[in-house]
């Protein structure tokens, strides 16, 4: 049995969650709010990071990448064609190069600074770092987000998919992350028709269906973020 502690805002727990429908399986979740430091929770990750992935009574998988790791080394190595991870190691090298983009450099860039200001401190108390937005730091995000789109709309035109002719991890951490921005009305995709062309492929693929259907409590999501074709 598969538990997931997750938060629906975190780009690396929707990638692990795409991942994880894309092989089938079907978790148990938990979704956490790691401001919190949840006892239970630190006491599974003191980092206090998601996500985290347990397996029956086996240890902590920490992280989405090295539970993207874990899972093609359990899963995905069976899956011969419906593989996310590339056979030869340079195209690996390159799925593993987009992934990091996606979770690490965009993260960093734009993601984490948009949920927290318009999410995250809508639900933390004053002492955990809650409070009104910081408008500066949500303007540096969206100049940031502009240039992220055009890379993603360069790469959807160079290549079938985001890493080469198949899907693999870089399109679900590229898509799981964009999804967030989505979700909070971020993304004029009219200004990147091909990003747009290849995110609709992706959000019509079924374990994308979960995250579509889910809803951040208090906040709605923009009017076309369920829309498989918008």
């Amino acid at each position: 049995m598969l538990r997931l502690h997750h938060h629906p805002m975190s780009a690396a727990s929707r990638f692990v969650r795409l991942v994880l429908g894309e092989y089938g399986e079907r978790p148990d979740f938990q979704e956490e709010r790691p401001w919190e430091r949840r006892r239970e929770f630190i006491a599974l990750n003191p980092a206090a990071t998601l996500p985290v992935l347990i397996e029956d009574s086996g240890p902590p998988v920490v992280g989405g990448t090295v539970i993207a790791e874990y899972l093609d080394e359990t899963r995905g190595v069976f899956q011969r064609d419906k593989r996310l991870l590339a056979e030869k190691p340079a195209e690996r090298a390159e799925v593993r190069r987009l992934v990091e983009w996606f979770l690490v450099k965009l993260e960093n860039e734009v993601t984490r600074y948009l949920v927290r200001e318009r999410v995250f401190k809508q639900e933390m108390r004053a002492e955990e770092g809650g409070g009104p937005p910081d408008a500066s730091a949500i303007r540096a995000a969206r100049a940031n987000l502009k240039h992220h789109m055009r890379y993603v709309g360069w790469l959807a035109e160079s290549r079938n998919w985001l890493s080469g002719d198949r899907l693999s991890y870089a399109d679900l951490a590229a898509a799981g992350a964009l999804s967030i921005l989505d979700y909070l009305g971020e993304i004029a995709w009219d200004q990147e028709p091909l990003a747009k062309e290849w995110y609709l492929r992706v959000k019509s693929r079924p374990s994308f269906r979960p995250l579509l259907a889910e809803r951040v409590r208090g906040l709605a999501p923009v009017s076309h973020y369920a829309d498989l074709d918008f």
